[in-house]
């Protein structure tokens, strides 16, 4: 009660933060001795609640009951907390160290939020701005969230480095490909806040394994949009006036012609990270109605070196792939739409053919993945440089094996089946939707059925479904009947196994995190080699194909749910029956 008349008589002679209020108020501390602590804080620049417990004029468990009570928040004892099972991504390192909070969960649209200082509004409103997201704070000790706050920034730095290394900047050595002409004005270009944003969104892209960076304008609105697990998401809405900056500075970096706004163009961009170290983009302009929109691919180098064993092939299918890249000539390849993982099976296989003593060679549009020992030719149509051309050009080169991006023409098929029929391995890829209907469209492309058959060794077909969160994937009920509709077998419903079904957390997306392989493979046996030189039919092929124990890429993705992989869902969404 002496404390109490104490604060009455006092005249502040300083305002006090929300903190040193809930002190003196709570009667843990006099007015004199919080504005005495106040006024340190601010001639040394340090934070009030860290002058406070560094003095030792509160104790941070005092500190914590106190505010947890004074505020009406739940009290959390941080030596419960595993610094690795911290959501990550949610909210950006920096603001967690300059503003000491830590996010504990996520519930829909909510942040739960440990922090020593609820009045710290300041803290609140970053946090709502940079995730426009509310937030729930839950009081932690100061010394003790201290500690989880060095460990998990600590963490995360530690993990980007393994990704990009460190330090950064972006390769500009090379600008010959802008246009002379140009008149766009260098300090706009390098405006500071516009390659802070980029970087930014780099980093970002990276920490969330995220695939592509969508950048699109729209007459009132411009969204950032990242392609994580196959799936886009809406990441930032930055000012429409940054359209111009962001599209010329891109492009600088990029090697593209910035006076040129009418058409499509493609170029790269490299990140160095530190000395020996570079990270590639492929970029992709494409004028519309209100802008440029920009699409930025990630290249990992390190995707193509995880082996065939994280691709996630079933023993017997891998036992297949294996025998095939072994054989010293014929022609594999590799089948599915557009991001399926075409580029990762196929550099996987040159990464474990790449010996010293093979010479390889590969032609691509563009070159996605840097494999040394490899020799790379990027295509280049308006120079002449055709596919076929590169083709024509290996073959005088002594190559041993021969990578082509794409077959698009009957002139590169051609090419490829005859360096395939002299003693080449040749791997390649088709936009067809199974293995079986990869080689009708050979034969619809021109090709004779005995170049075919005598080709082609292997055609692997290919999709990328969802992989569940091992964290809280649950149990899926579903009725005997939706199974069989599926595609399961009526032998299959033993019991024995259980689907499951996508949840949500904080650690993953939607339930989701990362992608697993669904694949068909199928090698080319005497009896459909028979069935290709009698012109059969996409179906003849297939039902010889599970004659010979070939699992249809429905099957191969019930056989990923079968083992809790994906979810039934995912696999019907993915594959076609």
């Amino acid at each position: 009660m002496a404390a109490v008349d104490t604060i009455q008589r006092e005249s502040p002679a300083i305002a006090l933060p929300g903190l040193g209020r809930a002190l003196v108020t709570a009667g843990k501390l006099g007015q004199t001795s919080a504005e005495d602590i106040y006024r340190k804080t601010l001639a040394g620049k340090s934070s009030f609640i860290a002058e406070l417990v560094g003095s030792g004029a509160v104790s941070a468990s005092d500190l914590a009951h106190t505010l947890s009570a004074a505020f009406a928040a739940p009290l959390i004892d941080l030596d419960a907390v595993d610094p690795q099972r911290l959501p990550k991504g949610l909210l950006d390192n920096k603001i967690c160290s300059d503003y000491r909070v830590v996010v504990l969960s996520k519930h829909s649209n909510r942040l739960i939020v440990a922090t020593a200082d609820p009045s710290d509004q300041a803290a609140a409103e970053k946090i709502k701005f940079s995730t426009q997201m509310g937030v729930e704070w839950v009081i932690a000790e100061y010394d003790k969230l201290s500690k989880l706050v060095e460990a998990s920034t600590t963490s995360a730095s530690e993990a980007m480095e393994d990704i990009i290394g460190g330090d950064f900047e972006f390769d500009e050595a090379s600008t010959e490909v802008i246009s002379d002409n140009t008149q766009t004005n260098v300090a706009e270009v390098e405006d500071a806040p516009v390659v802070r944003f980029l970087q930014k969104m780099l980093m970002d892209a990276f920490s969330m394994r995220a695939s592509d960076l969508h950048f699109e304008p729209y007459e009132h609105t411009y969204r950032v949009r990242f392609r994580i697990d196959g799936e886009l998401r809406e990441i930032a809405s930055p000012p429409i006036a940054i359209k111009e900056k962001l599209a010329s500075r891109i492009k600088v970096i990029s090697r593209m012609d910035i006076s040129e706004k009418r058409v499509p163009q493609d170029g790269r961009m490299k990140l160095k990270v530190g000395a020996d170290r570079v990270i590639d983009f492929r970029v992709s302009t494409l004028p519309t109605l209100f802008g440029e929109k920009i699409v930025i691919r990630i290249l990992d180098p390190s995707s193509a070196k995880l082996g065939i064993d994280a691709l996630g092939y079933e023993p017997e299918e891998k036992e297949r792939l294996l025998k095939a890249i072994g054989r010293p000539y014929g022609m594999i390849l590799v089948t599915g739409p557009t991001g399926s993982g075409k580029t990762v099976s196929l550099y996987t296989c040159l990464n474990l053919l790449n010996q010293p003593g093979v010479n390889i060679a590969t032609a691509e549009d563009p070159s996605e993945i840097n494999l040394p020992g490899v020799n790379q030719v990027n295509v280049n149509e308006k120079a002449g440089l055709t596919f076929a051309a590169a083709l024509k050009s290996f073959l005088r080169q002594d190559p041993d094996i021969i990578m082509v991006g794409e077959i698009r023409d009957l002139e590169t098929a051609d090419i490829s089946i005859k360096a395939a029929q002299t003693g080449h391995l040749v791997l390649s890829t088709l936009h067809t939707n199974d293995a079986p209907a990869t080689l009708t469209r050979m034969r619809n492309m021109g090709i004779a059925p005995f170049n075919i058959a005598s080709s082609v060794i292997l055609i692997t077909a290919q999709r990328l479904a969802r992989r569940l969160c091992a964290s809280c994937k649950a149990p899926a009920e579903l009725p005997r009947e939706t199974l069989l509709a599926a595609g399961f077998q009526e032998s299959e419903l033993d019991g024995t196994w259980k689907t499951y079904r996508a949840v949500g957390c904080s650690m993953c997306n939607n339930g989701y995190k990362g992608r697993v392989g669904i694949y068909q493979v199928m090698p080319i046996s005497d009896e459909i080699q028979r069935i290709i030189l009698r012109d059969g039919s996409a179906l003849d092929i297939a039902a010889q194909a599970q004659l010979e124990g070939v699992r249809s890429l429905r099957q191969s993705g019930l056989h990923k749910a079968k083992q809790g992989l994906t979810s039934l869902e995912e696999v019907l969404a993915v594959t076609n029956e």
